[in-house]
């Protein structure tokens, strides 16, 4: 039976074995890093490979996670379980069985499903979605310019994606490729219509990168500066004012000047 609780802890056993702790219903459940399926895998682990591990574990604090009983400790008397074999039964369900009332698979490419987030990062997500994880970069993520993903999600939320590629070699070497922005669909181009040359309007400067400034304006558009008028130089997460030189509709996008500084993010 596949149970389902959230991420607790990761602790050190007296041997020096990393376990991932989950508590279900008030009972300590152990899963040892071999068995929470976390890339890369731990046989013949580097220390490098080993280091990401821990890494990767310890984003997904927090997160709901699956796994089956398999046994009973004698010496701490904890639960051990594993992830792995909850993941592989997943997928085996969902990506490899045919459902008998279509004769589908029951995911395919191009269905929209619910995911559950594993990890936050500031360019992105990592979701598993019916027993396989894959990440979700900021540019799959929204039309708009996400400039940090912790301000729009969290470990433990749950979303709808669309699978948009799977890889069906083996259930164990299953990979998918997903993203959120074709769920949401874009407005953008809509809200492009409301702004106007030489109009100012307020933003948030989303990136920075080879002098180029990225401002997400507070009308719903994307907007891309090279110059700045203010003395101070813009910065990430910095409220600014732009005023608009030129409409891109090709690219979407609005063309400006950043006239000053509102608000410095310190």
């Amino acid at each position: 039976r596949i149970l389902s609780a959230s991420l607790g802890g990761i602790e050190q056993t007296d041997s020096g074995k990393t376990i991932a702790v989950v508590d279900y219903n008030g009972f300590r459940i152990v899963i040892p890093l071999k068995e929470m399926m976390v890339a890369p895998s731990a046989a013949n682990s580097t220390d490098s490979m080993a280091v990401r591990q821990m890494k990767l574990l310890g984003n997904m604090l927090g997160a709901e996670i699956d796994f089956i009983i398999k046994g009973i400790e004698n010496t701490s008397r904890s639960i051990v379980a594993s992830r792995r074999e909850a993941m592989l039964r997943k997928r085996k369900n969902f990506y490899f069985d045919l459902d008998p009332a279509t004769g589908t698979y029951r995911i395919y490419e191009g269905r929209i499903v619910q995911a559950r987030i594993v990890a936050v990062a500031e360019k992105g997500i990592r979701v598993e979605v019916f027993g396989v994880e894959c990440p979700i970069y900021a540019r799959n993520i929204s039309y708009d310019w996400v400039g940090d993903a912790h301000e729009r999600y969290a470990v433990g939320d749950e979303i709808l994606v669309r699978v948009n590629q799977i890889d069906r070699e083996s259930v164990d070497t299953l990979s998918i490729q997903a993203d959120i922005r074709s769920v949401v669909g874009d407005k953008g181009r809509d809200n492009l219509q409301k702004c106007r040359v030489q109009g100012r309007y307020a933003g948030t400067v989303t990136d920075v990168r080879a002098g180029v400034v990225y401002v997400r304006l507070e009308i719903g558009v994307n907007a891309i500066v090279h110059t700045c008028l203010d003395r101070r130089t813009p910065a990430k997460k910095d409220c600014v004012a732009v005023a608009i030189t030129r409409l891109d509709e090709e690219k979407n996008i609005a063309v400006g000047t950043i006239t000053r500084i509102l608000r410095q993010q310190i």
